[in-house]
């Protein structure tokens, strides 16, 4: 599989870790992992913003390696966040979480499922 990530010169720039556009040519896989939420395997949701970012990444790591792959065969992501006050936070933990990876991202401010969910993140990953 072969990964480039774009960015258009003649239309905005995109600012905290992201590419316009990840192009994969020749992928042999794909993995669609559903919305991840910040809940552990024991059914604890951690109270505060930074934590639940977190164990959802975590959580979205563990559904990648259960499909043989890593944070570097992520080419989309959307985060769906409860309320548009985690926005910055959730960008500083996304770049933590990710560092020079920059995938392909959308950010919807929407209702959640479980009220005591502050965000959810799913993502597309080709091999």
């Amino acid at each position: 599989m072969n990964k480039r990530t774009l960015n258009a010169a003649d239309a905005p720039q995109p600012s905290g870790g992201y590419s316009q556009v990840c192009e994969i040519s020749n992928p042999t896989r794909w993995a669609f992992v559903s919305g991840q939420i910040p809940q552990s395997a024991e059914g604890v949701v951690p109270s505060d913003f930074g934590s639940q970012a977190r164990l959802a990444w975590r959580n979205v790591e563990a559904q990648l390696r259960a499909a043989d792959m890593t944070l570097d065969n992520v080419v989309k992501v959307t985060t769906y966040l409860s309320d548009r006050q985690y926005s910055a936070e959730n960008r500083d933990v996304r770049n933590e979480v990710l560092g020079e990876r920059s995938p392909a991202l959308t950010v919807i401010i929407a209702g959640i499922f479980d009220s005591a969910w502050l965000l959810e993140i799913e993502a597309v990953a080709a091999a």
